[in-house]
């Protein structure tokens, strides 16, 4: 396979200097004394992309991303290291970085291609495939620090991607604008893949990563973690956002075994993981998770949720979920007073505090029998992840009837944060997961 993109050991370094006369003084030292801290944006960072491949590569905030793509594009130079790429490069960085604010939209296409290394002709032709797909009307005429936003990314995105290239970079460019116009970039990027076009992409959108990936790369820190298949790397990244770099570590030094060994290993079976997931970990589970600060909470005492978890179903504790996959939210419980009939729930809303889904041991036929003092339970809800991707939060409670009252004995309100990652979000807020049948049954002529 041949290789469209080569990045061998790669370090790029910065100097750091905690007050701007360091840098004179650095400068003008004859013992060449050094007044700057280094910090490595990226450390002898390798991968390949082959052609016709799409390769997406994540990581956290300041792990490098970034500053890898600008070294690929030729907007930054590596401190160490080579990068070779062959064939014509488009790349979706800072969208309209190279527009000039008092040119009419029309002139900063012809300056924009003119500077893509495009004669005014081959732009000529380009040009319908632009306007239509920027649909910004006769604003196109008008100078572009008369724009809204939303008309110049459109029109930035749609000059960067109507270019036809052998190479597409991106770099979290799909996020711009509104749900039509998303959704019109990501057809457009299906179409390029489809004809071939290599793809290297950054992007914090797991379900991008899922659905148009072949190959991810994972980064930390500056340094190169992983590569591998899109679902695998999502899971150790998931692992990192968690803190779980024992955890992390361990499971990296299980895949070396694996490819030294010249076997990928038992498939593990959905859900395998989960009936054990947390129960042997040492420590709280909490303190592997992302824990609301400004989290409400009350009750009367005589119960404490002490601990809790969200696991995926393989059992990560995590709070990152797959759509469409298996997920255990568990609760630990400690009683201060005995307790009839304690009843476990648990809630998730979303953003805007609408409860959307939740249940508790009383709905689902749970026996719980009487509690003393001192008394512990755990409690696992187990469930498929329906909810579109996006962003929720997870309360839960330990209540209960007394002479027919609702007594609250512990509640926690948006404990938790929940992200669900999907490939494919439907309408509203549940995906019902149709199963849909098309059939022609008549043709005209």
């Amino acid at each position: 396979m041949e290789q469209a993109i080569i990045v061998n050991n790669v370090t790029k370094v910065y100097k750091l200097y905690d007050r701007p006369i360091d840098r004179l003084k650095e400068s003008l030292s004859p013992f060449h004394r050094e007044y700057h801290k280094k910090f490595y944006a990226l450390n002898g960072l390798s991968f390949t992309v082959d052609k016709g491949q799409t390769v997406g590569i994540i990581g956290t905030n300041g792990s490098g991303k970034s500053t890898i793509l600008k070294i690929i594009t030729g907007v930054l130079s590596p401190t160490t290291g080579e990068v070779k790429v062959d064939g014509t490069v488009s790349a979706l960085l800072e969208l309209g970085a190279g527009f000039n604010m008092d040119y009419t939209g029309i002139e900063n296409i012809y300056m924009n291609g003119s500077m893509m290394g495009f004669s005014r002709k081959e732009m000529d032709a380009k040009l319908d495939d632009i306007l239509d797909f920027a649909d910004i009307g006769d604003f196109v005429y008008q100078p572009i620090k008369t724009y809204s936003s939303g008309m110049f990314v459109r029109l930035a995105f749609a000059l960067a991607i109507n270019v036809e290239p052998e190479i597409l970079i991106v770099d979290e460019a799909l996020s711009v604008g509104d749900v039509f116009f998303q959704a019109k970039c990501y057809r457009r990027m299906e179409e390029i893949r489809q004809r071939g076009t290599t793809i290297l992409m950054v992007t914090h959108d797991m379900g991008s990563i899922l659905k148009y990936c072949d190959k991810v790369v994972l980064l930390n820190r500056g340094n190169f973690v992983a590569e591998g298949t899109a679902g695998h790397m999502v899971d150790l990244y998931k692992k990192i956002l968690a803190n779980q770099m024992d955890s992390l570590a361990e499971e990296l030094e299980e895949d070396r075994r694996r490819k030294e060994s010249g076997s990928g290993g038992p498939a593990e079976e959905p859900g395998q993981g989960m009936a054990d997931a947390g129960r042997n970990a040492p420590g709280l589970m909490k303190d592997k998770l992302t824990i609301n600060p400004e989290r409400t909470e009350y009750g009367d005492g005589r119960a404490e949720i002490y601990d809790m978890g969200l696991f995926d179903e393989r059992g990560n504790l995590t709070n990152l979920l797959l759509k469409g996959e298996q997920f255990t939210i568990r609760e630990k419980i400690r009683f201060h007073a005995p307790i009839q009939t304690p009843i476990f729930t648990y809630t998730i809303k979303d953003k805007k505090g609408t409860d959307l889904s939740g249940t508790n041991t009383m709905y689902e036929g749970t026996d719980i029998k009487p509690v003393g003092s001192g008394d512990e339970y755990q409690v696992s809800f187990t469930q498929k992840m329906t909810l579109q991707g996006g962003e929720y939060l997870l309360s839960m409670s330990c209540t209960g009837f007394e002479q027919g009252e609702h007594v609250v004995y512990h509640r926690l309100y948006d404990i938790l944060n929940l992200t669900v990652i999907s490939n494919k979000n439907t309408v509203g807020v549940y995906d019902m997961e149709s199963e849909v049948e098309a059939t022609l049954v008549k043709t005209k002529g």
